[in-house]
This record gives structure tokens, C-alpha cells and sequence, in this order.
């Protein structure tokens, strides 16, 4: 490779894992408002499956990403917020699983000296998605109850240990033993399976339900996350991995006890660089001061993303899965 190209994962098309091949592509240059960035490491994301797999339309060949860190090495011609010698991480650039890549100034977050790359790479997508969750679709208070689905996946189990920051009892639900450790190692007052589970949590709160259920299963768990929330509480739906949700009866959630529901995604919660900026600042100081543990699941060679992959779609992993260029 010349000092114009570099080593990138592209799919021609779309495909399971094994479309993820390595290939030499061109450094991208960087736009006016864009810096470029050698990839110290990358976060691998389930939409990424989608998109290759093309249950999400892209367009081919693609290369995968949205999620990184890195060295500042190059910054256009009007950047003036980010330098050059800056490390920065983000959860919004493009073609993030190559060894450099480009995204705008203005969602190119600072990375403290000291983080290391696995950290500073696993945070920023799992992290914010956390943070808006808890502190901004349903703004956790003390002494209140909040359940958490998927407990001890990435999003899962940084939830858990914010809201134990805030003072809520945190009721998390898992599917294995193994998670169920996880989550209680990481703060959970009571972990659960996901059978009758709104039945469960309401024996635990004395028949009234908890104040918000955070749900990112989606279709099979719904119901019982409707079940499991107290009257005039919220169920906030922020993912669907076992299907999307169908069609609800509005009716349903006045008879259900004046129910509020909402459909958030991370788009909508970093909608300029002040609020960026604040969510990324109480993450990174969590982390520096030891009350935010960021777990790293995997961490593969950019030319195994195919094998990154197919263990995230085993689910059978915890925590963040990371291709170190």
C-alpha cells in the first residue's frame, strides 16, 4: 500500500459474513468541515449486519462503519475546532472499518489522554445511546424503579450502572445465567428472565409496576414491557431484535393505565455539537473516575470482520465487539 491507499473491508454485495473481504481502496479526503482519522479501533454495531446482509438498503460495493477512534491526521480547509495530533472518537462518520476515515468536525468528539483505544472505541454508539435513554427520554430520578432489557449487552449494561449512578433500583432482564451475572456484577438490584416478567416486576414493586421499562427486544417482549409498567409510567421501545413491534391500539394504553410510549433513536438526541458535547463530557468523566466500566466483548483484526460478524450474530457475546486496524 502507498501513502494514497490503505487497507479497507468492502462487500461487493450483499451477503452473510463471508461478503466482508479486505481489499486496498484510496485514503478518503477530507471535505472543508471534515477531518480525517487513523483508526486506532472500530465498533461493530448490529445495523451493520443488516446493512450487509441488505435487509437494509446501501449501496454496493460498501464498505461497513459508522463507529470509531482515532488520530487526527489531516483536517480541511475551514475545520476549526479539531487539530491535528487530536484524538477523537465518534458514532457517526461512514466506511469506519477501514485504517483511516473521515467524518465532520462537528461530531468528532474529544478522546482524553490516557483512554485507551479500546475503551475510547467501544463508547461512543453504546455510550450516548445510554446516556440519552436515561437521562433524557425518561430523565431517571432517585428512588425510582426502571427495567432494563438485554441487560448485559453493551447499551444494557452501561444503562445499568448510570442509573445506579442516578439512585434508581434497577430491575435488568437477561437470558442466560452467564448475563445474569454480568448484570448483577454491575449493579442490578434483580435480575430476571424474560418469562411473565411483568407479572415478576410487579411482585417486586408491590403491585404497582415500574416507572419506566427500557425495551430493546422489541416484538417478543412488548407485551410484558406494557405489563410491567405502573400507571401513567413510560415504556420506551429503542430497539427490535427479536422483529419490530406490530401495529398498537392506542385504546391499549389507556386501559392499560394511561400508558406513555415512545419510539426514541440516537439521531434525535445529539442534534448539534452542544448536545453531543455534554452527553460524550458525563461519559468520559464516568469512565475516568472508575463509576463507568466500558466492556469489550472481542477485539479482531480488521481483516476478520467476517468472523466479528458471525459472533454478533450468534448472540452469544457481551459487550462491545472491536476491529483493531
Amino acid at each position: 500500500m502507498s501513502e494514497t491507499t490503505m487497507q479497507a473491508i468492502v462487500a461487493q454485495e450483499p451477503g452473510g459474513p463471508e461478503v466482508l473481504r479486505p481489499a486496498e481502496v484510496p485514503v478518503p479526503e477530507p471535505g472543508p468541515r471534515e477531518v480525517l482519522v487513523r483508526t486506532e479501533a472500530t465498533g461493530v454495531n448490529f445495523i451493520e449486519t443488516y446493512q450487509r446482509s441488505g435487509a437494509y438498503p446501501v449501496d454496493f460495493p460498501f464498505t461497513p462503519g459508522s463507529e470509531g477512534t482515532g488520530e487526527v491526521v489531516a483536517v480541511g480547509s475551514e475545520v476549526t475546532s479539531v487539530r491535528t495530533g487530536q484524538r477523537v472518537a465518534t458514532s457517526e462518520a461512514t466506511r469506519t472499518y477501514a485504517q483511516f476515515f473521515t467524518v465532520d468536525e462537528g461530531k468528532a468528539l474529544p478522546v482524553p489522554d490516557g483512554m485507551d483505544p479500546k475503551t475510547a472505541g467501544a463508547l461512543p454508539l453504546q455510550g450516548l445511546t445510554a446516556h440519552y435513554l436515561v437521562r433524557s427520554t425518561f430523565p431517571v430520578q432517585p428512588e425510582q424503579t426502571a427495567v432494563i432489557t438485554a441487560a448485559s449487552g453493551g447499551v444494557g449494561g452501561l444503562a445499568i450502572q448510570l442509573l445506579k449512578r442516578i439512585g434508581a433500583t434497577v430491575i435488568a432482564l437477561t437470558s442466560t445465567p452467564e448475563k445474569a451475572a454480568t448484570a448483577e456484577r454491575l449493579g442490578a438490584d434483580h435480575v430476571l428472565g424474560y418469562e411473565n416478567f411483568g407479572e415478576r416486576v410487579r411482585e417486586l414493586t408491590d403491585g404497582v409496576g415500574a416507572d419506566v421499562v427500557y425495551d430493546s427486544v422489541g416484538r417478543t417482549t412488548f407485551d410484558e414491557s406494557l405489563a410491567a409498567t405502573r400507571v401513567r409510567g413510560t415504556t420506551v421501545l429503542f430497539g427490535g431484535s427479536s422483529g419490530q413491534v406490530p401495529p398498537l391500539d392506542l385504546q391499549r394504553l389507556n386501559s392499560s393505565g394511561a400508558l406513555y410510549v415512545t419510539r426514541p433513536s440516537l439521531a434525535y438526541y445529539t442534534r448539534d455539537r452542544d448536545e453531543r458535547t455534554w452527553r460524550w463530557g458525563e461519559l468520559v468523566d464516568a469512565v475516568t473516575s472508575g463509576d463507568l466500566e466500558v466492556r469489550v466483548g472481542g477485539a479482531y483484526p480488521l481483516d476478520d470482520a467476517a468472523a466479528a460478524h458471525r459472533d454478533l450474530e450468534s448472540r452469544g457475546t457481551q459487550g462491545k465487539l472491536l476491529l483493531l486496524p
